[in-house]
């Protein structure tokens, strides 16, 4: 989640991505084995999940220079730069006020009506708070509560069906 990126991290990562024409969305740090890893997500100012690949390779290598110089992470570490996906990481307000109407996956830091974990259609998202309906219960969740959450892609017959090729 955006606001759980630490603040040292945050102030050696979003420059670079602003500069490069991107919002910072989430830093995540995977400790343990060797090598660590750190991924970063990234998205256009439009929130429309449309990076470029290249431009992501081009946000890692300026990122990396700037994490190695502060020499702000302690072990040895592999750098991922990405889109957000199809599987969309909701990680700022915005990105679930953008969400209203999908089918979402969310997880909180503690228990809220007994459960820490809820799937189902983001009916609403206003004053920091979400309403989502799981299986016609309907459940609302403060943003400051979530720990995770995620937009779940929903395939249609579209997405299968093959792309005329010109000629």
């Amino acid at each position: 989640m955006y606001h759980d990126i630490p603040e040292e991290l945050r102030v050696l990562i979003e420059p670079v991505v602003d500069d490069a024409g991107f919002e910072l969305v989430d830093v995540l740090i995977r400790r343990g084995g060797q090598p660590w890893l750190v991924r970063i997500t990234i998205d256009t100012r439009s929130a429309d999940g449309r990076v470029p690949v290249e431009r992501c390779a081009d946000v890692s290598r300026e990122v990396e220079s700037q994490l190695d110089a502060a020499d702000a992470i302690p072990a040895s570490y592999r750098l991922e730069v990405s889109s957000p996906g199809l599987d969309r990481l909701l990680a700022r307000e915005k990105d679930f006020a953008a969400a209203r109407g999908a089918h979402i996956q969310v997880e909180t830091h503690r228990p809220l009506d007994g459960r820490r974990r809820f799937s189902g259609l983001l009916l609403a998202f206003d004053d920091g708070v979400a309403r989502v309906d799981v299986d016609g219960d309907e459940f609302t969740i403060p943003f400051d509560d979530v720990a995770k959450a995620k937009v779940i892609y929903e395939f249609t017959r579209a997405d299968f069906v093959p792309v005329a090729q010109s000629r």
